[in-house]
Parts: C-alpha cells; structure tokens; sequence
C-alpha cells in the first residue's frame, strides 16, 4: 500500500549532476521513507505562495520539490536542488 515516486525530466537531471553519494541519500529517502508511508504528507512541508500546491522535502542541504497526487497514489518529484537555489 505504498507510494509511487517518478521524477520529472528536470529533476531526473539535477539528480544526476549531484555527486553519487547524494543521488543515494536522496533515492534512499524517497524509497525508504516517502514511498513507505501511509501518508507522505507527514514528513514535507506545504509551501505557500506561488509554489502553493507543492511539497517539499528536506534531504541535507538539498530540497525536493513535489506534487502529490492521491488518486493514483503517486509523489512526483518537480525539483532537486540545493536549498540556496531551489526556489529560484
């Protein structure tokens, strides 16, 4: 009864630019802790503002930008990127 985690084309990118042992810590984290729980909401924080409807998740010092959809059970990741930059 877990969770479906896919990445966009961009942030499949900005994934694969981060040295590996990021790409591991945040594949991990999605996998072992995101896609697992009965309620993904409860380790993201909504954002506010223009990014209203999106959630983010913590990872480091890097954010993950996502769109949760319960329907089909699914948390789409929009952006990876360090904190600095990621709302930009």
């Amino acid at each position: 009864m877990g969770w479906t985690v896919k990445f966009d084309p961009r942030a499949f990118a900005e994934l694969e630019k981060l040295d590996r042992s990021v790409q591991r810590r945040i594949t991990d984290y999605l996998r072992e802790r995101v896609a697992d729980r009965p309620n993904p909401r409860e380790l993201g924080k909504a954002l506010t503002g223009e990014m209203a409807g999106f959630w983010r998740y913590r990872v480091g010092d890097y954010r993950l930008l996502c769109s949760i959809n319960n329907e089909r059970r699914t948390v789409l990741v929009w952006r990876v990127a360090h904190r600095k930059d990621v709302y930009r």
